[in-house]
């Protein structure tokens, strides 16, 4: 089974707390897949990747990039995985019910929106029922994670 990490978002937005999460992946070895809601969040999150720190970038692609299957990041708007990461990045609400050949899954959800907690907590009942591994982490005053649940 995979390990999937829920994210609960209530002190930065997405655009402020993928980078670092990404960073991490990228430190430990891993390759990664974000996937998005819509187009538009693809776009926005691709120009957040390249902009977010002033001394670096996330090397990334997405659909239309040339070499975009052999950047460690690709971002998405469909269930795909062309540079053969191990971690998939689900956000937007996006649903997904086949994890092969992804060792973890981390779900980053809007903590301040009632819906979308919701329907975090389904996904979460869902996912405990087939027997995959939870983590539940909380964002700090600070920024960073503290882990809630498991």
């Amino acid at each position: 089974m995979t390990d999937i990490s829920f994210y609960h978002l209530q002190r930065q937005s997405l655009n402020q707390a993928l980078p670092k999460l990404l960073q991490k992946v990228l430190e430990r070895g891993h390759r990664a897949v974000v996937i998005t809601g819509n187009k538009e969040m693809m776009e926005e999150l691709d120009q957040v990747l390249w902009s977010f720190d002033p001394a670096s970038f996330l090397p990334h692609g997405s659909k239309g990039y040339k070499w975009a299957d052999s950047q460690p990041v690709y971002i998405s708007t469909e269930m795909e995985n062309p540079n053969k990461a191990d971690v998939l990045v689900l956000t937007d609400g996006c649903k997904m019910e086949d994890f092969d050949g992804f060792a973890r899954v981390l779900e980053m959800f809007d903590g301040t929106d009632p819906e979308k907690v919701q329907a975090a907590r389904e996904r979460w009942t869902a996912y405990k029922s087939s027997g995959h591994t939870l983590t539940y982490w909380q964002q700090t005053e600070a920024g960073g994670w503290s882990q809630k649940a498991s």
